[in-house]
């Protein structure tokens, strides 16, 4: 690994030490320096932040040698990354004690035997650092632009590994949300294979953090990001924790010149996808399609394969300036989507329009166990968790399970009714099995029974309540839902029993003195359900058009 930072061995070998010598600590030459710092307090807990070196006239050696111990003890755990101690009085020595510390430690002490001008060594170290900080800005820009050059090149991601490994001198492995795996050297491969089942193991490519140890090696990781998700993770192997964000960034400058390889590459399998978007869209338009064009664009299929459709609403936005842009938001949207169902198992073949989206999520299941929902609910939990704005505030529904292409309209159908009854505020499900009894009141609506339905249980009620300004229908919802207990009922409308007992007396009159029989009870259940809507879909024809 090439070292841009300032270590103890390099300020050792500059001029203004040369009269100094190393008295203990030699395993720790490696420690980087950030700063150097004069200390002549006995307290310093508050002026240490780590990467010291800490410059002192020997006021520590004049302690105890308990207290001279703890001294050292401290600097240490404060991550100080060497003391040097001007001892030009002969009186003054440094405890064997304090030396053989310091050894265990991998702490450096350094001794300047005579007198010397601290400012001299502080301007020194200063000017230094400055100039290695100016070589890693220098250095960062360079690898930015040779890893943004190799992007650009056939097989970009293998040639990005193969510079960090020219750089580092270390394994470097990426792993995709797909199977292709990218290292380099090629003795990398079993490395490659181990980090993906660790990652496997613990759910995927989020929740890693910055390192990841196998049984044989430990590794740097930064994510590779896609639009609003993560598509890989970057591996760097290594000796040791990387001490310096600066490693991390050139990491991370890899990170984004793999990430727009990425982009590149599916963007324009996205955009191959035309015939894909045209035969979804006519399987859910219900028109007929060339079986052979079937096959070949939906290829998922199989004797264990089945399939939902997924519908997604997005919120009405401003229409796009221009047709390219638009496109360039559909592809953008499919290949987040198309990107998340993958990753949960599925096999998806997606259609986009401007405000909504389909998805025909064909999957592998045994057939007592592809009519679970349970297979899309960790899916409906990223999506809702997922931070593409485009899909803030979408609603989705899900078809039942099909397994013919030629119940795709159907399902599609189901999956918009299960939206239309959300947006209606009729129900939270998302699958349409959720719907309970809304889905024969869907299927009397289509025929225009509803209607009918309602006007024969409800309409001599409704009636009487537009003639009478009274609140029969809601006193009627009411006791049905508290299942005929008066109490309850008459709690809820906030009147006392005996007005209950009125009310319940006019509801026989236009009902029937039978009307809580069950029979009848359930009819006027479902009546009332029809009713909700019916004045739902009144509502919505009565709104302003924008």
């Amino acid at each position: 690994m090439k070292n841009i930072e300032l270590t103890v061995r390099d300020v050792l070998e500059r001029e203004s030490f040369q009269k100094a010598k190393l008295a203990a600590g030699a395993t720790g030459l490696s420690r980087k320096i950030r700063w150097s710092h004069i200390l002549e307090v006995r307290e310093f807990e508050s002026l240490i932040n780590g990467g010291e070196l800490i410059l002192t006239t020997g006021l520590s050696m004049a302690l105890g040698l308990e207290e001279q111990l703890s001294y050292i003890r401290k600097l240490n755990e404060l991550g100080a990354s060497a003391l040097c101690i001007e001892l030009a009085d002969n009186s003054k020595q440094i405890a064997p004690e304090l030396l053989e510390l310091a050894d265990r430690l991998g702490f450096p002490i350094i001794v300047f035997e005579e007198v010397i001008r601290f400012v001299d060594i502080t301007q020194d170290l200063h000017t230094a650092l400055i100039n290695r900080h100016h070589k890693m800005i220098s250095e960062m820009d360079r690898l930015s632009g040779r890893f943004i050059e190799l992007s650009l090149m056939s097989n970009g991601i293998l040639k990005i590994l193969q510079e960090l490994h020219e750089y580092f001198r270390r394994e470097a492995i990426f792993i995709s949300d797909r199977p292709s795996p990218y290292f380099y050297p090629s003795e990398a491969k079993e490395s490659e294979a181990a980090l993906r089942d660790i990652l496997e193991a613990e759910g995927g490519l989020e929740g890693v953090g910055r390192y990841l140890e196998t049984s044989d090696n430990r590794y740097a990781s930064v994510p590779v990001r896609g639009p609003g998700q993560v598509w890989g993770r970057l591996f760097l192997c290594m000796d040791e924790p990387l001490q310096d964000d600066f490693y991390f960034l050139i990491l991370d400058r890899a990170g984004l010149a793999i990430s727009q390889v990425l982009l590149r590459n599916r963007t324009i399998e996205e955009r191959k996808q035309n015939l894909e978007d045209k035969v979804v869209r006519n399987l859910i338009n219900g028109q007929r399609m060339d079986p052979e064009t079937v096959r070949a664009v939906l290829s998922a299929r199989g004797k264990n394969m089945y399939y939902r459709v997924f519908s997604i609403r997005m919120p009405e936005i401003p229409p796009f300036p221009s047709q390219d842009l638009l496109e360039e938001e559909l592809v953008q949207r499919a290949l987040l989507i198309r990107s998340l169902f993958q990753r949960h198992g599925f096999f998806p073949a997606i259609t986009s329009g401007e405000s909504e989206m389909a998805v025909i999520a064909f999957f592998i299941s045994e057939e007592q166990q592809s009519r679970r929902n349970d297979r899309f609910l960790p899916l409906i939990r990223e999506f809702r968790n997922m931070s593409a704005p485009q899909f803030e505030g979408s609603r989705f529904g899900i078809g039942k399970t099909y397994q013919g292409i030629a119940d795709v309209r159907r399902a599609y159908r189901e999956s918009e009714d299960v939206i239309r009854l959300q947006e209606e505020g009729i129900t939270d499900s998302e699958f349409y099995e959720g719907l309970g009894i809304h889905r024969l009141l869907l299927l009397l609506k289509r025929s225009g029974e509803l209607e009918t339905y309602v006007e024969d249980y409800l309409g001599a009620l409704l009636e009487h309540d537009a003639r009478h300004d009274s609140r029969l229908f809601e006193t009627l919802v009411v006791y049905l839902e508290c299942g005929g207990v008066k109490k309850e009922a008459a709690e809820r409308l906030f009147i006392v029993r005996q007005t209950l007992y009125h009310r319940i007396g006019k509801l026989e009159g236009l009902l029937g003195t039978d009307f809580m029989e069950p029979a009848n009870r359930l009819a006027l259940e479902v009546a009332v359900q029809a009713y909700r809507m019916l004045e739902q879909t009144e509502a919505e024809k009565r709104l302003p058009v924008h």
